[in-house]
C-alpha cells in the first residue's frame, strides 16, 4: 500500500513537471508569433526565480534566454542584452560543471560569444573564432542535434564573406538542422525555434536571390502557423516586393 501511495505522488509530480514544461513552451511560442516581448520576457523572469531548476529545467531557460537575447540587440537594447547574457551565461556556466548537455552548452556557448560581438564590433577577432570552434564541437559531440548546425549556419549567415562566411554554407547547414527537428514532428509543434530555423532558411534564399524558394518558405511557415507576425506582416510582403 505504501509503495502504491509513492508511486502516486511520483506520476502526480512528474505530470506536474510536463506541464509546467508545456505551459512555458506555449506561453513563449505564444510571444514569438505575435512579437510579445513582454509577455516572453515575464516567462523567463518568473522561470528565473524559481529556486530549485534542474538541468532539464535551466537548459529550457537557457533556451528562452538565448532567444530574447537575440530579439534585444536586433532591436539596440543593448543594455538589456547585457543582463540577459550575464544570466545566460550563468547558466552555461553551472550546466558545464555537471558535465549536462555538452552538445546544446557549447551551441549556447558559440551564440553567447556572437551576442558579445552584437554589443561590440571589435571583439570580432577574439570571439568570432571562438563561435565557430563552439559550433563544430557541439556537432561533433552530438550529430543527431540541431542546435550546433544552426550556430554554424548563424556564424556563416553573418560573417562578412570577405572573412569566410558564406550564405551557401549556411543554408546548408540550416537544411541539416532542419531535416534534424523534423525527424521528431511532434516536438516541432508549437516551438518557436522550429518556426525561427524555417525563417533563417527563407532570409538566406532571399540573400542568394533565389526568391522562388524564400517564397515556398514563407508559404510553409504561414501554413504551419498563420498568425506569426513577424514573417506575415514583414517578412513575406517584403520578399513579395522583390519578386515583384
Amino acid at each position: 500500500m505504501e509503495r502504491k501511495k509513492y508511486l502516486i505522488l511520483l506520476i502526480l509530480l512528474l505530470f506536474g513537471f510536463l506541464s509546467i514544461y508545456a505551459s512555458n513552451k506555449t506561453e513563449i511560442y505564444k510571444a514569438y508569433i505575435s512579437n510579445d516581448m513582454n509577455l516572453w520576457k515575464k516567462t523567463i523572469d518568473e522561470m528565473n526565480q524559481q529556486k530549485s531548476k534542474s538541468n532539464d529545467f535551466r537548459l529550457e531557460l537557457l533556451n528562452y534566454q538565448y532567444g530574447y537575447i537575440a530579439w534585444c540587440i536586433g532591436n539596440k537594447k543593448y543594455k538589456i542584452a547585457e543582463t540577459y547574457i550575464e544570466l545566460g551565461e550563468k547558466s552555461i556556466h553551472i550546466l558545464e560543471k555537471t558535465g549536462s548537455y555538452a552538445s546544446s552548452v557549447n551551441a549556447y556557448n558559440s551564440a553567447f560569444y556572437g551576442y558579445r560581438i552584437g554589443l561590440n564590433l571589435l571583439k570580432a577577432p577574439f570571439f568570432g573564432p571562438k563561435s565557430v570552434e563552439c559550433a563544430k564541437l557541439s556537432i561533433k559531440q552530438d550529430t543527431n542535434s540541431p542546435y550546433g548546425y544552426i550556430q554554424y549556419a548563424n556564424s556563416q549567415f553573418y560573417m562578412p564573406s570577405v572573412f569566410g562566411g558564406s550564405k551557401k554554407i549556411a543554408l546548408d547547414y540550416y537544411t541539416k538542422a532542419k531535416n534534424l527537428m523534423e525527424r521528431n514532428p511532434n516536438e516541432a509543434i508549437e516551438d518557436w525555434n522550429y518556426l525561427s530555423l524555417l525563417s533563417m532558411i527563407a532570409k538566406t534564399y532571399t540573400a542568394l536571390k533565389d526568391f522562388n524558394q524564400a517564397k515556398l518558405y514563407y508559404e510553409k511557415i504561414l501554413k504551419i502557423e498563420p498568425d506569426f507576425l513577424w514573417v506575415k506582416n514583414e517578412l513575406y510582403p517584403e520578399l513579395l516586393k522583390k519578386i515583384k
